[in-house]
């Protein structure tokens, strides 16, 4: 087995509410002089009522909408520019990765305060980039971890109810990505099996209390279901990755969701929502159907796709699926840690959960 190199949380993390008025203090505590601050429209909308007043100079920046290395590279040059010596990035996961990967260039501190709970972006030390198409193109991890996470549950809950879904959706993929990945581990190192631990949190507290959260988001309420659920999100599904490296990051599920980035009728569909249908394409792979009939009723609730017509695919779907199943298999990506490395074993998969399904439908 390869060594597992541990990145297993930010330097700091609070989640609170009124957790942004200690701002200033911690700011001023590390003696910095001027900040970066990076944010989409929506995003600084959605955080201003709960934002200090800065202690010191910020250069607001607004984003280009896309994590491309070119959008990094026009961050890095405005922190050379204005002499910045922290980031602070305030947004949702595209907004967190183009700062993360721009203090890492720049080789300075990093504050995120996430403004939505759609994805463990403001935990994990890494980017994941895409072209300006939206076609998914790398991720990368980043040697050190970032410095500080601040999280205001009142600005996640005031956020479209459609992000917390897709990151149940991208969060339930841990258990069963990282499931796979260890299974056959007969000695697993301490590492791997706290990520486990963590994987295993994912997927109880979301099958648990995904829905009293959603509830809690319709009743703009903060709940302790809402808490468990953006905690286990972010936190816990950090973790999972943090703690287990490749064996808990990423398998099948997000293969999956690379080969439909190529379809422009899912560049509207959510990143979650279409890893939570990866995973269900991974469980076929595995032949896993009995799991498949389990989630069904879970994947109703929340709305997630059981299905390529749930995603808009009702035309040419064998050509649909090929396509899929080419891009999901290319050399880079994580399914062949699963031993899956030719497209036509995942076109048998996403075919058989189309039959499958059908008669899931025709049953109820």
């Amino acid at each position: 087995m390869d060594s597992i190199s541990i990145q297993g949380a930010p330097s700091y993390y609070q989640c609170e509410v009124g957790v942004l008025d200690q701002l200033p203090t911690k700011i001023i505590e590390q003696g910095f002089k001027k900040g970066l601050f990076l944010h989409g429209n929506q995003s600084l909308q959605a955080a201003n009522p709960y934002l200090p007043d800065f202690p010191l100079a910020m250069k607001k920046v607004l984003y280009k909408g896309e994590c491309t290395q070119e959008e990094v590279n026009r961050i890095v040059k405005k922190i050379v520019q204005e002499e910045t010596d922290f980031i602070l990035g305030v947004g949702g996961g595209k907004v967190l990765d183009i700062a993360k990967a721009a203090g890492h260039l720049s080789d300075i501190p990093v504050i995120l305060i996430p403004t939505l709970a759609s994805n463990c972006a403001p935990w994990t030390p890494l980017s994941v980039f895409y072209d300006e198409n939206r076609n998914f193109t790398e991720y990368i991890v980043y040697p050190k971890s970032t410095f500080m996470v601040l999280v205001e549950p009142r600005i996640l809950l005031e956020a479209p109810i459609k992000f917390i879904q897709a990151g149940i959706g991208d969060t339930l993929a841990k258990w069963y990505e990282a499931d796979v990945l260890s299974r056959s581990m007969k000695n697993k190192p301490l590492a791997i099996q706290i990520a486990l631990h963590a994987a295993t949190l994912c997927k109880e507290v979301l099958v648990k209390e995904s829905v009293r959260a959603l509830q809690a988001v319709e009743n703009k309420m903060v709940s302790s279901s809402f808490i468990n659920v953006i905690e286990t999100i972010i936190m816990a599904g950090g973790m999972v990755g943090g703690f287990g490296g490749k064996y808990g990051r990423i398998a099948g599920a997000h293969s999956i969701h690379n080969g439909l980035t190529t379809l422009p009728e899912t560049h509207r569909i959510l990143h979650g929502n279409k890893v939570a249908y990866g995973i269900l394409v991974q469980l076929a792979l595995e032949n896993r159907f009995d799991e498949i009939s389990n989630l069904v009723s879970l994947f109703q609730d929340l709305q997630f796709p059981l299905c390529l017509a749930d995603l808009g695919i009702k035309k040419n779907v064998k050509q649909v699926v090929k396509q899929v199943a080419i891009r999901a298999t290319r050399e880079e990506e994580s399914i062949h840690l699963m031993g899956i490395s030719t497209p036509n074993l995942v076109e048998e998969a996403m075919l058989n959960l189309e039959e499958f399904m059908i008669r899931v439908r025709i049953t109820n």
